[in-house]
């Protein structure tokens, strides 16, 4: 399990385009990475419209924000394009990111269990240090949840 305050794994992976993004493109700044399980749902489909609806909130805050799943780069343009995404969906298809973040686990799914992303979100901070994890997030309340932790951060 990765701990707060421990050095945010590295990873480089394609966006939705076929551009590499590496974590370290952003030193210097806070990174809001999210982990969830598939485009085009309906739990991810409403947590990254939040997303997306507080994204200039995100950007007054001086946070990146970056979606990460599974699914392949043509299917992140696709779901980015539908729904409007303002910000990076990076596409991790061998879970390098994935396993690197702890959250491919074991879940159940109407009764039977395998393998699969669990809806996670990491703040990194400025110096690429994990500053917040908050495993198993709401997808309907995730976006809303950090952007109050910035927000108490910012005024401490």
């Amino acid at each position: 399990m990765l701990q707060i305050g421990t050095k945010a794994p590295a990873f480089t992976l394609p966006d939705k385009d076929g551009n590499m993004v590496s974590l370290s493109d952003f030193a210097g700044k806070k990174v809001v990475l999210y982990f969830y399980p598939r485009d085009n749902t309906p739990g991810c489909t409403r947590q990254a419209c939040a997303f997306a609806e507080a994204y200039p909130e995100f950007q007054k805050s001086g946070a990146v924000v970056i979606g990460v799943s599974k699914d392949s780069a043509a299917s992140h343009q696709k779901f980015a394009g539908k729904y409007g995404l303002p910000f990076l969906l990076l596409s991790d298809p061998e879970l390098a990111a994935i396993q690197a973040y702890g959250v491919w686990q074991e879940k159940k799914l109407y009764g039977k269990a395998g393998m699969g992303v669990v809806r996670s979100t990491f703040v990194i901070d400025e110096n690429g240090l994990l500053e917040k994890i908050m495993m198993k997030a709401k997808p309907d309340t995730n976006a809303a949840d950090v952007l109050n932790y910035l927000a108490e951060r910012a005024s401490s």
